[in-house]
């Protein structure tokens, strides 16, 4: 199994009334995620996931490309409180389409008796699209060859 482990710390202002982790801030949580492992600043520094594999720009991503979320899902297993532990979100592709990849994630954390928690499972359609046509750009051979071995089976929801 080849996953990409990106550590997100918590923010206070990611809790909502009842001490735990808001819906809406996971989602901007598996965002920074998926950023921080598929984009890279040039002065990316050593919290950044050494693989290069997911940033476009090593891929050779045309100019005028973007990535459009088409679809979300996210299955919450238990709360996430707050901690000055960082969390760890692993990512991997579930799927490879013709112009669009399913990012998986799994958040997982450690419960105030440093036991592993795995908190949430979620999955994302990340759709290529030329900003200037407004259409979906497939999937090039490099791409395939470079996802390829972050590809697992996607995540299996406990309820669909």
């Amino acid at each position: 199994m080849t996953r990409v482990h990106v550590p997100i710390q918590l923010r206070w202002g990611d809790l909502d009334a009842f001490g735990h982790v808001n819906n809406a801030s996971m989602l901007r949580l598996l965002e920074e995620a998926r950023v921080r492992a598929f984009f890279r600043a040039e002065d990316s520094g050593s919290d950044v996931p050494p693989t290069a594999v997911f940033a476009p720009e090593v891929l050779g991503t045309p100019t005028g490309v973007v990535t459009l979320i088409a679809r979300q899902s996210i299955e919450y297993l238990r709360p996430v409180p707050y901690g000055h532990r960082p969390l760890d979100v692993q990512l991997w592709i579930g799927r490879l389409g013709g112009s669009s990849i399913d990012v998986c994630y799994e958040v997982h954390g450690r419960d105030a008796a440093d036991e592993p928690v795995l908190y949430a499972r979620a999955d994302a359609v990340v759709v290529l699209v030329d900003i200037g046509a407004g259409r979906p750009v497939r999937l090039d051979p490099g791409m395939r060859a470079a996802w390829e071995p972050y590809v697992e089976e996607p995540v299996a929801f406990t309820r669909r």
